[in-house]
This record gives structure tokens, sequence and C-alpha cells, in this order.
């Protein structure tokens, strides 16, 4: 492509699948199960357990799995809510498997496919559960690293560089596409790569680093894409 972008990786969670929407559901119904009182929005319950998630990645590699239940243990037990170990860990690997891709997800990238685009899904999670996603998203990708790969998870850099071994570009032709700064878009920048920021609530950001492009959905990557390819 003439402005040297021959590669889109996306983060898959939050920007591929409704994470968010997702989870907050999750969690809401996990509080109405477990009667709590009061009742909080399932958007404040879904921030809190990114933030426990966040601490558990930090440490020693563990399955991905394994760190979405202890997040949800830990939760629980801020929360007083009953955890069932063998019951709840399970349900939120179900319901991850599930999640459905916004609207706009499939129809952008197949534009960006045909307009010449190699698609790469670099995501923080295990080889069974993307599995699962990539059903969902009915997208031909040409390459998909999981945490499970690498045993680390983003924002570490070595996540980045493994990425780059495996899609054999220069980090300027490859274009980091994802909704969250702290896992994605720095990371990508330091590691050389341009950045788009998928801002589908129009939000502040939240970093001092600048993305590339900053789009409100997905349609922003099909026209760059066509737009490049027809230049």
């Amino acid at each position: 492509m003439p402005n040297g972008i021959r590669v889109a990786t996306f983060d898959c969670y939050g920007t591929l699948v409704d994470w968010e929407g997702g989870l907050g559901a999750f969690l809401y119904d996990k509080a109405l199960r477990s009667r709590a009182d009061p009742l909080v929005p399932g958007r404040e319950l879904r921030e809190r357990w990114e933030e426990i998630q966040f601490g558990l990645i930090q440490g020693e590699y563990l399955p991905y799995r394994k760190v979405i239940a202890e997040s949800v243990r830990l939760l629980c037990e801020e929360r007083g809510w009953p955890y069932d170990g063998a019951d709840d860990g399970k349900a939120i690997v179900r319901a991850i498997r599930s999640w459905q891709p916004f609207p706009d997800t499939r129809p952008a990238l197949e534009r960006a496919r045909a307009a010449g685009l190699r698609l790469v899904i670099v995501s923080n999670t295990d080889r069974d559960i993307i599995e699962h996603t990539l059903r969902q998203l009915e997208v031909p990708f040409d390459d998909v690293q999981v945490a499970e790969d690498v045993r680390a998870y983003k924002p570490a850099g070595e996540v980045f560089t493994r990425a780059l071994e495996r899609i054999g570009e220069p980090p300027d032709s490859v274009l980091h596409i994802a909704f969250g700064f702290k896992y994605d878009i720095g990371p990508a920048a330091q590691a050389g790569m341009r950045t788009a920021w998928v801002n589908r609530h129009g939000e502040a950001a939240a970093s001092e680093t600048s993305p590339d492009h900053e789009w409100r959905d997905l349609w922003g990557l099909a026209e760059l894409a066509e737009s490049e390819a027809g230049a």
C-alpha cells in the first residue's frame, strides 16, 4: 500500500468484540444472583474487575482462564458475594466464548482485507477461548497470537516484539488497532508500530501517547485501507 501499511493488528476484546457489554452483563447478573444490596451498574463492576485483572497479569504468568476466574473470586470477596470456584470460574470462560462482535467489525474488516491488508489478532487470552471467538467473528485472519503463545500479557513489550517477529514486516508498516491505551496503544507505539485508537464512546485520551488515528468505529480502518489502495 502506498503509505506503507501492510498489516493491521488488533486487540480483540473491546475492539472487535463487545467486551465491555458482555463483561458488564456477566458481573451484573452475578450481583443479582448474589442478592447484592445496593446494586450498582455493570459498568462500575466491570471497571473494578479490570483493575483487579490488570494487577494479576503483572505477576507470574497464569493461563487466562485462571486469571479471569481469580479476578471474579477477588471481586466477589470484596463485595461479600458467594463464589463457587467450580461454577463461577467456568461460567465466565463460557460467557467470553459466546460474546459477539460489534456490528461494524465483520463488514469493516472484510473491506480492509479486500483492499490488501493482512489481518492479525494480538490478544490477552488463551487459545481455547479465541478459537470460539473466531467463530463469532466470521472473518479470516492471517495470524492469531494469544498470551498463551508468549506466556506474557499486554502491555508487556515482549508481546509486541513476538508479534512483529511472526508478521515479518518493519514495525512502521504495521498498524495496531485497539480501544485501550494502557494495554495496547502506548506499548505498540513504543514497539515502533503505528496506532489507531477505536474510541467508541468519545472519551478523553487516557494517556499522553497520541495515536496516529482515532476512529469512533472500525469503518475508519476500511476507509483508510481503501484510500491507500486507490492512491
